[in-house]
Formats: structure tokens, sequence, C-alpha cells
């Protein structure tokens, strides 16, 4: 998790012992327990040995800065581009990582270039650094540096034993342990670093009640961190395949370590490897839920995660066509290419459950939508930490496929959204979700997804005591061209026709519009990553009044398909009748708003 806010690093005298009291320092037993290094996350790609030796640093895809006089005196508040990820990689110290490699070497410019940098961290940032919000986010970051610099400095020197005139290393680490024992995070991804982090300081030093806390807190987070049907709290999609990694990363470490993990850990990470593989289109990208880049799934050998990435080739199949979880997801395909190529598998999304809380978004009653592997319905992605109003728009309920009501006050975090009712055929999933996202409004939304023809169905209904203005927005993936006629909007793109069809129900009609790239208020945007953002059109539904009944058709089809609706009266009920191209198909719709196929 990085922060929200930074403040500025104060330069400060340097520390003395900091020696946890009661315990004093001892190294490992030789040939016992070993913390490997943790590497660099990639940071250090950015900053080749030639402008580490400069004292120059580059993150993501600003150009690199000089920060630092060119002797490893470094200025910490440096913060040229004002940017919160920039600063807190300064301070986690990663972007040393290649003069860390040079130094395992035996180049020694390297290695006492890389120790004054370090050294100059220490006395500038003194304990407790947490005036600086980069400098203390980062610590467990930093932790594993300092660490990768003691192994990278005693194989230099080709001793077992660090040397007194580097006891200020060891001194650095107990005081980066004083920080993760008294501040720790809790029982999600960042508290699971800190916990890594202050394992590897007492596997390192040889401390065995570090080691004890931390697989402590370790054992207990994991049940807290990942439910048992594989959710993880985060609330995003990204943040579940990095947990995944992470916790694999926690049993490895406490095995080398000589810790034995809590058989619970294992098992919570079997779930969430399920939960993952469930959580993808028939391209093996991963619904951008929540704070998610667009990224594809791993391959782990011997998993359903496998299965997915090598499009059911191999590995260990999902048990759930569709998948339901307690947490807030339903995760559902027409299957897994059993009848048809995987690839050409229709795959969505529906969120519910509690409000936003981490890296989660006000997406509630929100879905995704894949079509034969392209997609369809899109989230907007995720933006980033900068203050911007296109990244804080990315979070909120108008960057969602959701029914949203911009005329009331939204609830701060989000509603907490109930799963209703659902029911699953072979050709078609239904879904009832309902709640308050809004002061004074009550929403229904019901969903209905088919197969063969593949579509979506979405009945949105809201009230209020007042008169309001009712959008379903409908996000669609960028460079598509649409075009609006007759409230029906049609996207085209990359060989598919998508047919938007805003349907009247008892004389009850609205308009339909479209929005791209608007820049304020913020609409119509697709980040594909935290640096690439390109517009994208939004599809708006609107309704005006005190009560409102939208009815959606989602309709992807091949160009040369026609596609057309009509409805009609059945006792109480509403039958929309859909033909797309050679398919028929008829859904009703009853005064409760359930849809249901008919045979």
């Amino acid at each position: 998790m990085l922060p929200r806010s930074a403040s500025k690093a104060v330069p400060g005298k340097a520390v003395g012992s900091t020696t946890l009291p009661g315990t004093p320092m001892s190294a490992p037993a030789l040939g016992g327990p070993s913390y490997p290094c943790q590497g660099f996350s990639g940071i250090e790609k950015k900053v080749p040995l030639p402008a580490l030796l400069k004292d120059t640093f580059a993150w993501g895809n600003t150009a690199p800065y000089k920060v630092g006089n060119g002797s490893g005196d470094i200025k910490w508040d440096s913060d040229p581009y004002q940017n919160l990820s920039w600063h807190l990689w300064l301070h986690s110290l990663r972007w040393l990582g290649n003069g860390v490699y040079a130094m395992r070497a035996g180049d020694a410019k390297a290695s006492k270039h890389v120790l004054a940098i370090v050294k100059d961290w220490v006395q500038d940032n003194p304990f407790s650094w947490k005036s600086n919000t980069s400098a203390s986010e980062a610590t467990m970051h930093r932790t594993n540096v300092l660490i990768c610099v003691r192994q990278a400095l005693l194989t230099q020197l080709k001793v077992k034993v660090l040397p007194a005139e580097y006891q200020w290393l060891d001194e650095a680490l107990l005081t980066h342990a004083r920080y993760l024992t008294d501040n720790w995070s809790g029982a999600h991804n960042h508290g699971t670093d800190q916990s890594i982090a202050l394992l590897g300081i007492g596997c390192t030093l040889g401390r065995k009640e570090l080691m004890g806390l931390a697989a402590s807190r370790l054992n207990k987070a994991v049940t807290q961190a990942i439910d048992e049907d594989g959710s993880t709290n985060e609330q995003a999609v990204g943040y579940a395949d990095f947990n995944y990694r992470l916790w694999g990363r926690a049993v490895d470490r406490m095995k080398d370590c000589g810790v034995a993990p809590s058989p619970a850990i294992e098992a919570r990470r079997t779930a969430l490897g399920e939960w993952l593989a469930t959580a993808t289109t028939s391209t093996g990208y991963m619904h951008q839920i929540g704070n998610t880049n667009q990224q594809k799934l791993p391959n782990v050998p011997g998993t359903p995660m496998e299965f997915v990435a090598t499009q059911g080739k191999s590995g260990k199949k999902p048990r759930l066509r569709t998948a339901i979880y307690k947490a807030g997801y339903v995760f559902g395909r027409t299957g897994w290419g059993e009848e048809r190529p995987y690839a050409e598998e229709s795959t969505y999304s529906i969120r519910f459950g509690v409000a936003r809380r981490w890296h989660g978004h006000q997406d509630h009653t929100a879905v995704t939508y894949n079509w034969k592997g392209h997609d369809i319905l899109v989230d907007p992605g995720y933006g980033g930490h900068q203050a911007d109003a296109r990244q804080e728009w990315a979070k909120g309920p108008a960057a969602h496929n959701q029914l949203t009501i911009p005329t009331a006050t939204a609830l701060a975090k989000g509603p907490v959204t109930r799963l209703t009712g659902s029911v699953s055929t072979a050709n078609s999933d239904y879904f009832a979700l309902a709640d308050q996202p809004a002061e004074g409004v009550d929403r229904t939304r019901d969903v209905l997804v088919l197969k063969d023809p593949d579509l979506m169905i979405t009945l949105d209904r809201a009230q209020s005591g007042s008169n309001q203005s009712y959008e379903t927005l409908w996000h669609l993936a960028p460079g598509q061209k649409v075009t609006v006629e007759s409230g029906k909007a049609v996207a085209t793109g990359g060989g598919v026709r998508t047919h938007l069809l805003h349907i009247p129900l008892g004389g009850e009609s609205g308009t339909t519009t479209v929005e791209e790239g608007t820049p304020n208020p913020p609409q119509g945007w697709f980040f594909k990553d935290i640096f690439t953002v390109s517009p994208a059109p939004v599809v708006k539904f609107k309704h005006v009044g005190q009560n409102a009944r939208i009815l959606s058709a989602i309709v992807p089809a091949a160009k040369a398909d026609k596609v057309s609706y009509t409805t009609r009266e059945a006792g109480a009920n509403v039958v929309l009748d859909l033909v797309v191209g050679a398919h028929r198909v008829s859904v009703k719709i009853t005064p409760e708003g359930r849809l249901t196929r008919l045979p």
C-alpha cells in the first residue's frame, strides 16, 4: 500500500545504538537458518550502476533526477515531480539494487557508494522517522535492502561476522525492527510485508524473539487477510494476486528461518488461487476490480491458475462455472472450454458486499463483461495514489457500470450491498442486488447473463422522496466508435459490434448519450496501468423523476449479425423478445424485477 500524503524528510543527527532493551545483539549460528536477499522488485532496473554512482534516481515514467552530490550525500526531501510513489520508492532504497549486485561481485567503488547512501539515510532520518510518511511507509522495503547490503558486504569481505566498523548497519536493522514491532499495520498486505521484514531481521541477527513475534503475527493474520472462500480483505483483484505471491513468500521465508508456518496459511492461499482463477476473462486477464492494472494471471503449476494461464491445456480446472463469494464477488462464465474453445467463452463479474475499504472502489452492483475474448464492459482501472481528479474519479461510482444518482449525496465509502437472490441454469445466470447508495435513495439491480446468445440484461430500479437524476452507465473499452439513434447505442471496434439497448418499460423512457475523455468533471477514461490512461466511451441511460426503471440489454454480436427487440405484455409480466443474428431468445420480467429466460 502506498501513502496518500507525505511529509518531507527532516535531516537529523546520527542515531546511536538502538539495541532492543533486554535482548543483547548476537549473530546467527554459522550454517544455521538464513534469510535470503529479497531482491529489489524491479525498482533497480531504472537506475543502472553508472547512474547510481552519480546519485541519480528514476522511477516509473519520470525522467532520471539527481538526488545527491555524487558522493552519496542524498537530499531525502527531493520530490521534483510531486509524486507520492516516487518519494516513497526513493526512501525504500530499492533503487540501490544494481550497486548491491556489484558490491556482491567485489566492486569496491560500488560498495563504498552504496554504504555511503545507506549510512546517509540513517543519519538524515532519525528514529522513528514518522514525521516523513514516505520514510515510514517504506520501512519494510528498506529493511530488506539493508539485509541485502549486509549480505553483499559479508560476501565482498569474505567473512562470516560483520566487522566492528560496520556495526552501524546492524544497529540500523534493529532500529527498523523497533519500528516494525511498534507500528504493525495489521492483517492486510502492508502488515504481511512488515512481518516478513521483521522475520528477516530476526533471522539475520539471530534474534529469536523477533522471529517469534513475526511468525505469530503471520500465523494469526492470514485468517483475517484471506477468508475461507479465498477472498482477500483488499477489495481489489490485483492485490489478491499480489497477496497470493506475498503469502507464498511468507511461507518460504518462515521455512528458511526454521519457523513453522501455520497450516492455515497454505489452506487459505490454496483457496485464494482458486478465487483468482475464477476472477479472469477467457483471455487470461483478471477483471480490473478495485486497484487493479490490466494484467494477466500468472501461471502457477499444479493449480487452477495454471489452467487459466494455459487456456485449459494443463492444470486443475476450477470447480465452479459461476462462483459467488460472500466477501462480495460474483465471477461467472459460459464455461471452461468444455463445449467451445476456451478463448471463445464469455465471462463477467458483479460486485456487492461491505462498504469500500483499502484498495476497493465504489463499485457495488457494478458489472464487467467479456464476450468471447473481447472486452465489452470494462472497469476503468487504477489511476495510482496521486490526488489527481481522474484518479479520484476512477475510485468513485461514476467510473463503474452501475446505476448512479449524481443529484443525491453519495455515501462517503459507498453502500453495503446485499445479494438477495441468484439462480443458475445451463444457459443463464440470474442475480438480484439491493442497497442504498445515497442519502434517501433505494436501489435494486437485477442481472441476467445468457449463453447462446451470449449477452447481459440488467434492470435498475431506484426510488427517492424527491426528484433525482438516475444514470445507468456503461463503460466501454478504448477504441470503440459509438453512434446513438432512437435510444440505442452501437459501439464498433475490434471486429465486434455491441448493441446497448435502452428499452422502455411501461411507457417510461429516458435519454441515451455518450461521453469520452471529459476532463472536468472527469468521465470516459481507462487506465491500463497507473502510467497509461486513454479516452474510452461511456454510454449513459438517463431518467429523471422520483422513481426510475432502466432496462438495459448489452448485446455483442458479429458485424454481420442483425440485432432487434420487441416487448409484449404477458399478464402482469413483460416479455422481452430479442433477435441476435440466427438466435432468438425471450426473457420474462416480473413486476418485482426478476429476470428469467423462457424456454
